[in-house]
């Protein structure tokens, strides 16, 4: 059997030790609905593991003392304690909103109150989330409310085996948990997806790669039963399935001669076509659209611009409520490398902000965080702070493409929260959060967050065990960009490895530590991952990327190093190393004027050699390997330090990982070993091969006199 057949699949940060404070206990579930059948179902299954109760409102049971109330505000009768909980937040002011819930602790009753399904939903697993805890003395009543309305994962995952690309391409995992010569006969593994999405607030999926071949383009069309039963499977748990589409669908599947979006004939069909879509399934949430780049057909081939071809499917979205994703990575891959006045990061401004407040208020701009390609080190991208009137959603890579691609342990919370905390506008200017959020004082609706899916059919998702906790902390960020990545790399230990204490006969294989341990084992495996996995990413860039310089990666796989391996090519120019000095001249006096994109002050640090902070020097600036950076080294000797002492840092991390043989499954332990292996000799591949480059192009040697080859 293949992985995704196998029955020992990962529960992931949804073990049954995660539900035993909740199943231990008496609960009672108020409202009617479809979430509402999942939040009793998923109590119910907890208490039978458990051994607490579960009952409906309504029920003929003499109205037994409960300890958690789990309500929809317009459901009754409530229990005392809700009942006044119920009317303090009456008094308030504000709603709780479609998705949001409030939580308090009154009379000895843990109570979460919402105002729709969804809220609830998202309440029972705030419950799981704080276990004891949150049967505790210290809870006043407190409203959660996500801060973005759209959550979202994008699948590049083909229907059938791309001869190239595979099935997932740039999937690290195994293959599609959706598609195996068509839609999976067994949806389980999606159910159980939609659960872990659920639990982190994670609120629509797109289903297929944003690089549509033929056999995706037909699930718009013959194939949308198959959509339809992914959609039936996510539904109970509150996620709305979208589809990557092609441009040229019209051409492709509705016979017609041109695609351009201010045909009639071309605007008939896409209405046509999605009437029947919403037809079978009413709750679909929309497009996702890569036009006009790296070969994709768009509306440049009929002289349109972007906004006229994602207004085309606005139009047919609007009157179902549906939106349109148009992704903004737009760039020339046929440049010539030796123009040094082409600038590939310059191509999503230079597209798409002259149309701001073109587009229709249903179409959001998908922007990637930076202005690249997701590698280790990027500014943040211009285009978040140029678009006041278009809806954003920031786009951000779970799968770890250019981050060591689940091979190598890599957070990426630190840096997906640094750049949601940075402020486009200054110090005290509204963040990029308020931009996809939609708080920013005058802009539009914030389009919300989205993220490139890391999850395949390998037991543990993620094939790497700790890049879970990747997307983990893409969900909670998404609901909440405040919040710390640290502590949330915590919920995600204490769920996915709880405590000794909390385990029961019933456990899953791997499902966390040993039961012959104390909590001293637990706080041991909690130290341990945070000393492993809160740098990780510092650690990442350090053996590979020096000072914001990337692509240094093999052509193709994307995978170990080749410094020179984009650097003369059609896909761009990334380090223009020579005998004098290395990084990419993008300042406005005598570069490609890149930093005039950015508004002040970013336009003036970047632009400055002496302010650019010293992460991004090589990002902005050509400069000699003698350069002194702020940190007092120059650049050719970072570059050395740093290489070496990444490495040292990975040959660390895979020592402390031995300290959990003892206490973790041995299966798991094992995998994660084994990736360790492999990030070791990747990072001294990196380390040799960097430091060698450089030496032999600069002449310059190691101050500590260590080996360059």
């Amino acid at each position: 059997m293949t992985a995704g057949d196998r029955n020992d699949v990962h529960p992931a940060w949804l073990p049954p030790e995660a539900f035993r404070a909740l199943g231990a206990r008496r609960t009672l579930v108020t409202g009617d609905g479809p979430l509402v059948e999942t939040v009793y179902r998923e109590v119910a299954q907890a208490c039978a593991s458990y051994g607490g109760g579960v009952r409906r409102s309504g029920s003929d049971d003499g109205g037994d003392p409960v300890d958690l109330v789990l309500a929809l505000t317009s459901a009754g009768p409530l229990p005392a304690a809700a009942e006044e909980v119920a009317a303090g937040r009456r008094q308030r002011a504000g709603t709780l909103g479609a998705e949001g819930f409030l939580l308090a602790r009154h009379c000895d009753v843990t109570v979460v109150l919402a105002e729709q399904p969804a809220g609830l939903l998202y309440g029972l697993f705030q419950v799981v989330r704080l276990g004891e805890s949150a049967f505790g003395a210290g809870h006043p009543p407190r409203s959660h409310r996500p801060a973005t309305r759209l959550r979202m994962l994008d699948h590049w995952d083909n229907v059938d085996v791309h001869p190239v690309m595979g099935q997932v391409e740039r999937g690290y995992a195994g293959g599609s948990i959706f598609w195996r010569d068509g839609v999976r006969r067994d949806l389980s593994r999606v159910r159980d997806y939609g659960r872990l999405l659920a639990a982190v607030g994670v609120n629509a999926v797109s289903v297929n790669n944003v690089n549509v071949h033929a056999t995706e383009a037909r699930l718009l069309t013959d194939r949308l039963d198959d959509v339809a039963a992914i959609a039936d499977v996510l539904r109970p748990y509150g996620i709305r399935v979208h589809l990557s589409v092609t441009f040229a669908a019209p051409v492709l599947l509705g016979g017609l001669p041109t695609a351009d979006p201010l045909d009639e004939r071309v605007r008939t069909w896409w209405a046509g076509t999605t009437r029947r879509v919403y037809e079978r399934i009413p709750d679909f949430g929309g497009y996702v659209v890569k036009a006009d780049s790296e070969g994709q057909p768009g509306p440049f081939s009929y002289g349109r611009s972007h906004a006229d071809g994602a207004n085309l499917l606005a139009d047919a979205l609007a009157p179902f409520s549906g939106v349109v994703h148009w992704r903004a990575f737009v760039y020339n891959h046929r440049q010539d490398w030796r123009d040094r006045t082409t600038d590939r990061a310059r191509a999503a401004f230079d597209h798409f902000a002259p149309l701001d407040g073109r587009f229709r208020d249903n179409v959001i701009l998908q922007v990637k965080h930076g202005p690249m390609d997701f590698q280790p080190r990027e500014p943040v991208s211009p285009v978040i702070a140029a678009m006041p009137a278009t809806r954003l959603a920031v786009e951000f890579q779970v799968t770890q493409e250019y981050t060591g691609q689940q091979r190598h342990v890599c957070y990426l919370g630190p840096w997906w929260s640094e750049v949601l905390r940075f402020g486009p506008w200054g110090d005290g200017g509204p963040t990029v959060a308020a931009v996809a959020t939609g708080a920013r004082d005058g802009g539009s609706p914030g389009g919300g967050l989205v993220a490139v899916s890391n999850v395949g059919d390998d037991p543990y998702w993620t094939g790497h065990p700790l890049a879970q906790a990747n997307l983990y902390a893409f969900g909670r960020l998404a609901w909440d960009p405040g919040l710390d990545p640290v502590a949330v790399l915590d919920e995600w230990i204490d769920l996915t490895f709880p405590p000794p204490a909390a385990a029961s006969a019933t456990a899953t294989a791997g499902s966390g530590p040993s039961e012959t341990g104390g909590a001293g084992d637990h706080d041991l495996v909690r130290r341990t991952l945070h000393e492993i996995m809160d740098y990780s990413w510092r650690s990442y860039e350090r053996y590979t990327a020096p000072l914001g310089v990337g692509f240094m990666v093999r052509p193709g796989t994307h995978y170990g190093p080749d410094v020179d391996g984009y650097e003369y090519t059609p896909w761009g120019t990334y380090h223009f190393a020579d005998r004098d000095g290395v990084g990419v001249d993008r300042t406005r006096a005598t570069g490609t004027g890149f930093t005039g994109q950015y508004p002040p002050p970013w336009s003036e640090v970047y632009e400055s050699l002496d302010r650019c902070p010293d992460e991004l020097l090589l990002f902005f600036h050509h400069v000699p390997y003698g350069h002194v950076l702020r940190s007092g080294t120059t650049v050719i000797q970072h570059i050395y330090d740093t290489h070496f002492a990444g490495v040292t840092e990975v040959a660390a991390i895979r020592r402390r990982w031995e300290r959990l043989a003892a206490l973790l499954d041995p299966a798991l332990h094992a995998r994660v070993a084994e990736r360790l292996d492999e990030q070791l000799r990747c990072a001294e591949e990196w380390r040799d091969q960097v430091n060698t480059y450089f030496f032999r192009k600069s002449g310059v040697p190691d101050v500590h006199g260590r080996r360059i080859h």
